[in-house]
């Protein structure tokens, strides 16, 4: 829309927007209702004026909802076709001319826009499977199927969104030319079934329902089981190694000559493996331990937290922290 028409469109506002508490007076006897919409209206015409041509539809609009008034409307609709939602302001003329006597001095210029308005929409015939689907185009409603008739959608790359409820929505995009019947027929899918108590047959049994493990659990366990069995091939490396040192030290006692040097390093060594290979035996009795009283209470856990185990070693000692 070139610059002359926006200037005649904002002129025109601000000539509305001094009839329109006159006219509301005159109907609504200054009531809270009347006195609000006549604020939206101001707000509107100023935001019109500012080209913000949204924000001006939204306070039309809301005037509009407060107190109807064909004042209003006319401007609701000037505001959707600067928008260039043509189809919207093609249904508000028609509801304007509908309105007004053939008197009205504005007539004869909406009839002429109405005439343009026909050459910049098309029609949707839509049918949906099942009956009774809501239907939006850009995302504002335009009613439900089916349709008496094919609703007026404005030409150029729209989004038609159907839903039903319980239902999935489904969205299409389609190409509308001017003057043209874009047929479409929208199959709407079933929703997924709720997983109930109904159908608890019918799906996997959890942990807590049927005591079947979880996968954390049984990975817990598998670790348990590796752990335990690298313990306890630790445990046996360092024996043979404690037991081979002991018998050098054996050795070397009833070898003559030995020096204390040889006897201290022997010694030294055998009582290291044996405290490193009890550690390991420790440490595998433990997490072995712990390991086979989880799988056995596994079954009967229904809320607790996972079972857990760590264990450590030490020069002297060995500790294990289990929790199931």
């Amino acid at each position: 829309m070139n610059a002359k028409r926006r200037l005649k469109i904002a002129l025109s506002s601000l000539v509305f927007a001094g009839l329109l508490p006159i006219a509301l007076r005159a109907t609504a006897q200054e009531n809270e209702a009347t006195r609000d919409a006549a604020k939206h209206f101001q707000r509107g015409v100023a935001l019109y004026g500012e080209t913000d041509y949204r924000a001006a539809l939204v306070e039309f609009q809301r005037a509009y909802g407060l107190a109807p008034n064909v004042a209003v409307l006319y401007n609701v609709a000037e505001a959707e076709y600067q928008l260039q939602d043509y189809a919207g302001a093609l249904t508000t003329f028609e509801r304007y001319l509908e309105q007004t006597s053939s008197a009205d001095s504005r007539r004869g210029e909406v009839e002429q826009t109405v005439e343009v308005l026909h050459g910049r929409v098309g029609h949707l015939s839509l049918a949906t499977d099942p009956r009774g689907a809501d239907v939006t185009v850009d995302d504002q409603p335009v009613g439900r199927t089916p349709f008496d008739q094919a609703p007026a959608v404005s030409v150029g790359h729209r989004k038609v969104t159907v839903s039903i409820a319980g239902r999935p929505s489904v969205t299409r995009y389609l190409d509308v030319a001017a003057e043209d019947t874009v047929t479409v027929n929208i199959q709407i899918p079933r929703a997924a079934p709720d997983v109930g108590p109904s159908a608890s047959a019918g799906r996997s049994p959890s942990s807590s329902d049927s005591g079947t493990p979880t996968q954390s659990a049984v990975m817990l366990r598998t670790i348990g089981w590796t752990a335990t069995g690298v313990l306890a091939a630790g445990a046996v490396s360092f024996g043979i190694l404690a037991f081979k040192s002991s018998g050098d030290l054996q050795q070397a006692r009833e070898s003559y000559p030995t020096t204390s040097a040889t006897l201290d390093r022997d010694a030294n060594a055998t009582k290291a493996y044996s405290i490193v290979a009890d550690c390991f035996t420790a440490a595998a009795i433990g997490v072995g331990g712990v390991t086979v009283v989880s799988a056995l209470f596994s079954s009967s856990r229904t809320h607790q937290e996972s079972p857990s185990v760590r264990a450590w070693l030490a020069p002297t000692s060995a500790h294990v922290e289990m929790s199931f």
